[in-house]
């Protein structure tokens, strides 16, 4: 009888406890993965609720704000969307500026590629939940293998959330009747700046960027139809991006100079 084992007292022998399964050498056990990235996609999922409530404000059908967390799945473009569309801005204007909104998907789907290296007949299935969320489960792993595991644990959990809460946001909200009459009307603004304050948060050339385009949406507004103004304010991107160089030559100089002191 080996030291794990002990008699009881039927006199059969207790099998040994199963050890927990060792994690992969560099990387991180399958149960870990797992359970951070539910805890992402069931946390984020539940903002749902406030886009079906929106949508509802924005005088969408049930069906029609359905359609757009089960199509285009991007959260602050979907947002972005519909708050366009609730300030009386032409569709295609609407739509013009969720589309650039969700642009930084495409950057998302360059680095997974490389990172995840799916199977050419998944691709357009993972497509679909490339999303803020799922990039950021995924590149913070420290393997391929934990990290096409979260990418496909969280992608699945929140797409599932998400729409599952959207429709109980929009039924809720047309039972109601009007989403204004108890204030409502403002939960999709409100979780698009919720949205948005952690890149502010970020400092550097992400807060610059937020800063530049609200001043530029702001002052565009009295000048210029509904709609349009979010427009202008993507100008603050390629401008902090032309900054960028002088800044960067400015400080080179700087060091140069005290160098040679």
């Amino acid at each position: 009888m080996t030291a794990l084992q002990h008699d009881r007292p039927d006199g059969e022998t207790a099998a040994p406890p199963s050890p927990e399964p060792p994690a992969r050498p560099g990387g991180r056990p399958d149960r870990a993965v797992i359970r951070d990235s539910l805890g992402v996609g069931l946390t984020v999922g539940v903002s749902g609720v406030a886009f079906g409530i929106a949508g509802t404000a924005a005088h969408l059908t049930v069906w029609q704000t359905c359609a757009l967390s089960l199509f285009v799945f991007t959260g602050a473009s979907q947002f972005a969307l519909i708050g366009s569309l609730a300030a009386g801005a032409a569709p295609l204007a609407a739509i013009v500026g969720a589309l650039f909104l969700g642009v930084r998907n495409s950057f998302y789907g360059l680095r997974l590629g490389e990172r995840l290296q799916l199977p050419r007949w998944t691709r357009p299935f993972a497509a679909q939940v490339v999303i803020d969320e799922t990039a950021a489960v995924a590149l913070v792993q420290p393997d391929r293998r934990s990290a096409r595991l979260g990418f496909t644990v969280t992608g699945v959990t929140l797409y599932l959330v998400w729409n599952a809460t959207t429709l109980a946001g929009a039924v809720g909200a047309g039972a109601l009747g009007d989403p204004s009459r108890y204030g409502l009307d403002v939960a999709g603004p409100a979780v698009f700046l919720a949205l948005l304050a952690p890149r502010l948060r970020e400092g550097g050339e992400e807060r610059a960027v937020g800063l530049l385009g609200a001043v530029l949406a702001l002052a565009a507004v009295p000048l210029l139809p509904t709609g349009v103004p979010v427009l202008v304010a993507l100008a603050a991107v390629p401008a902090v991006a032309l900054l960028r160089p002088a800044r960067r030559r400015g400080r080179s100089e700087e060091t140069t100079e005290e160098s040679g002191r």
